[in-house]
């Protein structure tokens, strides 16, 4: 994993690493997906299944009888103690 440091610039813009564009095949003007996860962003630089996916998840929480909101609770946590 690398990690890179970016800029916002004016309207929200950022420039992704040439490096990045390069390794991933970014090309300008292509969609990318923009997942966030309540402060986690995740840049996606193709089109996801997520409908589903999130079909899969959704059913896999209902088996186990967890909710969406008891997972994103349980996400906040695990992030804090990174963050702590």
């Amino acid at each position: 994993m690398t990690i890179y440091s970016v800029q916002v610039a004016k309207r929200g813009m950022i420039t992704l690493p040439a490096k990045v564009r390069r390794d991933n095949q970014i090309q300008e003007g292509q969609m990318m997906t923009l997942i966030d996860l309540e402060g986690v962003l995740i840049l996606v630089p193709k089109a996801l299944q997520t409908d589903s996916l999130a079909n899969r998840l959704a059913k896999a929480w209902q088996e186990q009888d967890v909710d969406l909101e008891t997972m994103l609770k349980t996400l906040r946590e695990v992030r804090s103690e990174y963050t702590s």
